[in-house]
């Protein structure tokens, strides 16, 4: 009679279209919900959800190990990079896994599309009701108090028992990112509105001048980037717009005519657009970060090909603002660059550490592929990505993920010193890779007991390297000024990276690709170390710069010329 009653109900439930009960787990929680947000109330139950499921993907742990002998100079595969659909077959999860997967959501008649060429992520919109009934949450909106946006987020969602292992993660859910903003940058004009007298040079002395201003010549001498034009075509940089920045020809057009006029007249950049994203040309929407980064890879990489990569607001990833479409766009691509730039972030935790590591594991794909990754460390010392108050050090995100090379800043020219703002400290979420282990545990043996417990010293360290980071000028809104951060560092390394690639490229070898298993062995001498300094905040003095890598400046600044031979030049 027992196996006739379940049979019954079996066929009633699928009369009534009602899928049949499934043993539900909780897959991810949080206790509490961040200060900066606040509780509004329940979520309308007809407000539609755009969700994405990550599907685990099927051999990461293989890709990683593939990453490591590419990126390894001692390795016999070092360089050989793989191809778009050699990364797509590491990522795809198990056939076993879609299948479940979609069955469930068709038993909720949930019509998903895959969203990834790999298939790792699906899409599906659904009421907050259906959401709620289908993932055992209580969905509400909350309001970030410093802007006014609202979101409907939940504390904790479930998934059926038997998808665990199959289903990586459901978003956004339990995230509760900051709206992205760049690098708070304060844009001061020069009370004369003329441009800086210093020009382009090819003495090894560092103009004096450079102490106030630092521009193209000051870094060519201080660094000894090379003046001459990249040959190689195929050889790209791209460089991240988020926000609605904007990248403006015109100002682009007068700084170089200012600070190297060398360079063609008609010198310029490339667009592209996702998620409905533009660059217009009005010169009064120009944007500080956007010009900033395009002045500072156009006017640094002579003649290698760059690109602008303007993410709208129509953002198929949540709360991450495109930061994780970008990666997708650069993965379906066949011929993706080699260099991205990016100098936007979040504080570690914002977005929960299941899609933190996510997106990082998307970063180790597109290093597979041979795309230098530099991300710029933050602006608030140990305070995070932005000065603010706290207790426990604030990491940040991407930098705190082992697969991209994190940047921090420098000041002054005779010696350079720490930029007080340089964000740095060490991973919550992602352990120490062991690429570094070394050079980040003769820090620690010298730092000894001080700020003990207010950072975790197993974790991912950061920055890896630094460049000049204060009174950089740039034109912006026809105006000539000085700005400052590690926006200004992580472009002027980025473009170093793209003229060793340019080298490279023209003697028939690869590009650099994942950065810093070279950094941390046979490059670690390439780089001047940065000794006085140190970044504080949450009421203390921060970690200081001293010899050897530390989470103010990482291994120092480049030396151009001992790059070029530790890469084999």
């Amino acid at each position: 009679m027992l196996a006739l009653g379940v049979l019954a109900s079996c066929v009633a439930a699928l009369a009534y279209g009602k899928p049949m009960a499934r043993s539900m787990q909780v897959h991810d929680s949080r206790q509490t919900v961040p200060p900066s947000f606040q509780l509004v109330g329940p979520a309308p139950p007809d407000t539609m959800l755009n969700l994405r499921l990550a599907l685990v993907r099927g051999n990461m742990s293989g890709l990683e190990t593939v990453l490591m002998d590419v990126s390894t100079p001692s390795s016999p595969l070092y360089g050989q990079h793989l191809t778009k659909e050699e990364v797509e077959a590491f990522m795809a999860p198990k056939p076993e896994s879609v299948a479940a997967v979609n069955a469930w959501l068709k038993e909720n008649n949930i019509a998903a599309k895959q969203r990834t060429p790999a298939g790792d992520w699906l899409g599906f919109s659904l009421p907050v009701s259906q959401a709620s009934e289908l993932l055992n949450a209580e969905f509400s909106v909350f309001n970030h108090t410093a802007t006014g946006t609202t979101s409907i987020r939940t504390l904790a969602y479930s998934i059926p028992s038997d998808l665990q292992g199959h289903i990586d993660l459901i978003h956004p859910t339990t995230s509760f990112a900051q709206p992205l903003k760049g690098r708070t940058i304060n844009f001061t004009p020069r009370k004369d509105g003329k441009a800086p007298l210093v020009t382009n040079t090819t003495q090894a002395t560092v103009p004096a001048s450079c102490q106030s201003q630092i521009t193209p010549a000051c870094l060519q001498a201080l660094y000894g980037i090379p003046i001459a034009p990249a040959t190689a075509k195929t050889n790209q940089l791209a460089v991240s717009g988020f926000i609605q920045e904007f990248a403006n020809q015109q100002d682009l057009t007068t700084f170089l005519g200012s600070l190297r006029p060398d360079l063609p007249s008609t010198t310029t950049f490339s667009l592209q657009t996702l998620d409905d994203g533009e660059n217009p040309q009005v010169l009064s929407q120009a944007g500080i970060e956007a010009d900033l980064d395009i002045q500072y890879t156009v006017g640094i990489a002579s003649q290698v090909p760059i690109t602008f990569i303007s993410v709208g607001d129509n953002n198929q990833d949540g709360d991450l603002s495109g930061f994780l479409d970008i990666i997708e766009f650069l993965l379906s691509e066949t011929n993706q660059p080699q260099v991205l730039s990016t100098s936007y972030g979040f504080n570690e935790g914002d977005l929960g550490a299941a899609l933190e590591q996510n997106l990082c594991s998307a970063y180790m794909a597109l290093g597979t592929r041979g795309t230098s990754i530099l991300f710029s460390s933050g602006d608030g010392g140990v305070s995070g990505s932005q000065a603010q108050r706290c207790t426990a050090f604030v990491p940040t995100f991407p930098s705190g993920c082992p697969f991209v090379t994190s940047v921090g800043a420098t000041s002054d020219i005779g010696p350079e010193v720490a930029a007080s703002f340089s964000s740095g400290g060490f991973s919550e979420v992602f352990s120490q890779p062991s690429y570094q282990a070394s050079a980040v545990s003769s820090f620690l043996h010298a730092l000894g007991s001080t700020n003990a417990g207010k950072f975790n010293p197993a974790g991912r360290a950061f920055p890896d390297i630094s460049a000049q980071g204060e009174d950089v000028e740039i034109v912006f809104q026809g105006q000539f000024g000085a700005v400052a951060g590690t926006s200004c560092s992580t472009p002027i390394m980025a473009s170093i990276i793209a003229l060793l690639n340019d080298q490279l490229a023209s003697e028939g070898k690869p590009p650099l690709g994942f950065l810093n298993p070279l950094l941390y062995s046979t490059a670690a001498a390439a780089f001047t170390d940065i000794v006085s300094g140190n970044n504080p905040g949450c009421n203390t003095n921060g970690f200081p710069a001293r010899p050897g890598w530390d989470p103010v400046t990482g291994l120092g600044t480049p030396n151009f010329d001992a790059l070029r031979t530790a890469v084999g030049l």
